[in-house]
């Protein structure tokens, strides 16, 4: 399927590392044009460098913003535009989680797990959407959390905040279904990233012990299913959640 994304322009936040950053390189890899966000220059550096090494002639945009203020999502979106001349594709990956049980929720915590996992993924589909209706043709996917559909003792305001990216894709896709623009969730489960390297040894191994393929997912195994959704293999899919967790919510 290499090259089947020929000719359009991807946009991708939290790409610094991590799940954003195979997607980034993924998007890349199938003939996309990619522009990555996040806050971290030399780590978006790194994304930048892989998803060049994926495709020859891979054209890549680094961008250093605050996915969580309106402005600069709409800043970001029009030189993505500027650069490639479209918008394809937005992918909005960027996360933050701070643990603890709700009696000891600090207000700063819960906004900043809000304005980062929620209200920019909020942003970004109210600034793409506008360039994808007038195209008539594009893919939005944000990225949740099986946190999000099951809820999890001691993540509150994470479940909270990634919960809520299922019901704002369901509503998006119903707003530009019309035009031919989706919009679709995806769920991962346990991924072996640098966020959940602290997970205690404990709650892993109960992860681990639950998971029916026997072993916590990568980012790739993540990507390839965004690749898909972005694809024309998925050109009928819309307002979905495809959980990509190894079974353990079955």
């Amino acid at each position: 399927m290499s090259g089947h994304l020929s000719g359009r322009a991807a946009l991708v936040t939290g790409a610094s590392r991590g799940i954003g950053r195979a997607i980034a390189v993924d998007l890349a890899r199938h003939g996309a044009d990619v522009a990555i966000v996040g806050r971290d220059l030399a780590a978006l550096e790194e994304t930048a460098t892989e998803a060049r090494a994926a495709r020859d002639g891979a054209r890549v945009l680094v961008i250093v913003a605050d996915v969580a203020d309106s402005a600069a999502v709409d800043a970001f979106v029009a030189q993505t535009q500027g650069e490639f001349g479209r918008i394809d594709i937005a992918v909005a990956n960027a996360g933050q989680a701070v643990d603890g049980l709700i009696m000891r929720a600090k207000p700063a915590d819960i906004d900043r797990m809000l304005d980062v996992n929620l209200k920019s993924a909020f942003f970004l589909c109210k600034a793409v959407a506008k360039p994808m209706m007038k195209q008539r043709i594009g893919s939005i996917v944000l990225v949740s959390s099986i946190v999000g559909v099951a809820g999890n003792a001691g993540q509150a305001a994470y479940a909270a905040s990634k919960a809520g990216l299922l019901g704002l894709a369901k509503s998006v896709a119903k707003e530009l279904g019309s035009r031919n623009v989706r919009v679709n969730a995806v769920a991962p489960g346990l991924i072996e990233t640098a966020m959940t390297e602290s997970m205690p040894e404990q709650a892993r191994a109960h992860y681990l012990a639950t998971i029916p393929l026997g072993r916590a997912g990568n980012p790739d195994d993540v990507s390839g299913v965004v690749t898909f959704l972005c694809s024309d293999a998925a050109r009928y899919v819309t307002g979905q959640t495809i959980v990509v967790d190894g079974g353990f919510l079955m």
